[in-house]
């Protein structure tokens, strides 16, 4: 065992960490990556449902602040989609290239991680 000092924001904190065959972290792993694997189903589900050739992606982590077009709109190259609030800034998605949105596959308050799909256009 060691043991280790961290100071985080001010607060300081005593933290013993184990060596060897670590059987507590190979089994923290395995329960948290099922969990993150449904959410990622349904997402995938609202992809192949209707989805357009052409992908409108979040460019940062953050949370749907609002939703700017509504499937069937068109839409010309640069016109905002999607707005994503990252760090109190509202962040435009916009459309890549001209089309109609085909369709919306985040909702307003919905937390995405860089690269989330978003809408797809055709």
């Amino acid at each position: 065992m060691k043991n280790y000092t961290i100071t985080v924001n001010g607060n300081v904190y005593d933290v013993v960490v184990e060596e060897g065959a670590g059987s507590g972290a190979p089994a923290a792993a395995p329960k948290a990556a099922p969990k993150a694997a449904p959410k990622a189903a349904p997402a995938a589900a609202k992809a192949s449902a209707g989805a357009g050739s052409i992908r409108i992606e979040a460019g940062a982590a953050g949370k749907v602040f609002k939703i700017e077009k509504n499937v069937g709109d068109a839409v010309k190259k640069g016109e905002p989609v999607v707005i994503v609030e990252a760090m109190k800034m509202e962040i435009p998605v916009v459309a890549p290239s001209d089309g109609t949105v085909a369709s919306i596959d985040a909702a307003v308050g919905d937390a995405v991680e860089a690269g989330a799909l978003l809408a797809t256009l055709n």
